[in-house]
């Protein structure tokens, strides 16, 4: 039976050992050396001493801060929304639907309708406003990136939604609470799992996004995802970019450790 569970956990752990640790391990020892195979922390030294990185640091923090926002403020009132539909399945597999279509795919149509000659500006035409440069701009990269991320954040908070017990609310209600202390005291307590399961979802790749930051965002949005694209792609200095990779990555954990604290039940008195 032993050598049984083994064959089968065996595909499993090569996949993890080639796929997961192998390119951990290669970016570690990059970022670790320089460009003739020394040991040296120079990589790291560089990086927080130089000021564009750590302002490249920041605007990654800040645009994901910005796209996890925007993505939780829709989210949550769409899931509300459909908890109290009909059909509800049929509302999800239209929220779910774009995530079908390709990302690249996606970025040029929003470049199609966001260029000077796009329906945005054909519509504002309709008013005698002139083109307006929408393109490669803040503004452009944050919108696509929300609408792309949307339904990763709504899924996880419905479903958390929907785990609420009915007789709660109907308790709250009887009890005298407004919707809003249902809200507050309820509601939003008990759908927190999926609230932290969508901002998760959203702000840890939104931390390393480069493609969308390319087409969308030009010159004008630089992040450390862009970075590492530079470094890896143009300038040829793997040993940098590993060191930028290896950054994010540890970024990364500390958000995952920050968002899956314990939460302290505690009584309220509504």
């Amino acid at each position: 039976m032993k050598k049984n569970r083994l064959l089968f956990f065996l595909p499993y752990l090569l996949w993890i050992g080639l796929f997961v640790i192998a390119p951990l391990v290669l970016i570690l020892g990059y970022s670790l050396t320089d460009a003739h195979s020394h040991l040296t922390l120079q990589n790291f030294a560089a990086f927080f001493s130089g000021g564009t990185f750590l302002r490249m640091m920041a605007n990654s923090f800040w645009y994901a801060l910005l796209i996890t926002f925007f993505c939780l403020l829709v989210s949550y009132t769409a899931a509300l929304a459909l908890t109290r539909l009909k059909n509800q399945q049929f509302w999800m597999m239209l929220i779910i639907l774009p995530t079908w279509i390709n990302l690249l795919l996606k970025a040029y149509a929003f470049i199609g309708i966001f260029s000077r000659s796009g329906m945005v500006n054909q519509f504002l035409g309709l008013f005698g406003i002139g083109p307006v440069g929408i393109m490669f701009t803040d503004f452009a990269f944050i919108f696509v990136a929300t609408y792309i991320e949307i339904p990763f954040m709504v899924m996880p908070i419905y479903n958390s939604l929907k785990e609420i017990d009915p007789a709660l609310l109907s308790a709250s209600s009887d009890l005298g609470a407004s919707f809003w202390q249902t809200f507050r005291y309820v509601i939003w307590p008990l759908s927190w799992p999926g609230v932290e399961s969508g901002i998760q979802a959203i702000f840890i790749p939104s931390l390393s996004l480069f493609m969308l930051t390319r087409l969308i965002g030009g010159n004008r949005v630089i992040t450390l995802g862009t970075a590492v694209e530079e470094y890896f792609l143009t300038t040829m200095n793997w040993n940098m970019g590993a060191t930028i990779g290896v950054i994010l990555i540890a970024l990364m954990l500390i958000v995952m450790l920050l968002t899956s604290r314990k939460q302290h039940k505690k009584e309220i008195e509504l």
